[in-house]
């Protein structure tokens, strides 16, 4: 339920809002797009933490470019004790 209102928001963001604003997106696939992808790939929660991520990105001090919904979850770093 909570995955269909998030795909349904993004849906009317890109249906009403995206086509006032002029293309400006820094990334591809674009932030709605990813945020589709990433919602329906890994869950409301999950993809909606990645898809706010790549928002936060978004801004003119980050290069952009190519950015795509990772295939799994990423995996948290594990720091080594013996570095420490």
């Amino acid at each position: 339920m909570v995955k269909k209102t998030f795909l349904a928001f993004i849906r009317l963001y890109q249906v009403v809002i995206s086509p006032l604003k002029p293309p400006t997106c820094r990334f591809y696939p674009t932030c709605s797009h990813y945020g589709q992808e990433a919602v329906s790939k890994h869950g409301a929660l999950k993809g909606g933490w990645l898809t706010l991520i790549r928002i936060m990105k978004c801004h003119p001090f980050h290069p952009g470019g190519f950015d795509y919904v990772p295939e799994e979850w990423p995996k948290r770093k594990k720091s080594n004790p013996h570095t420490h």
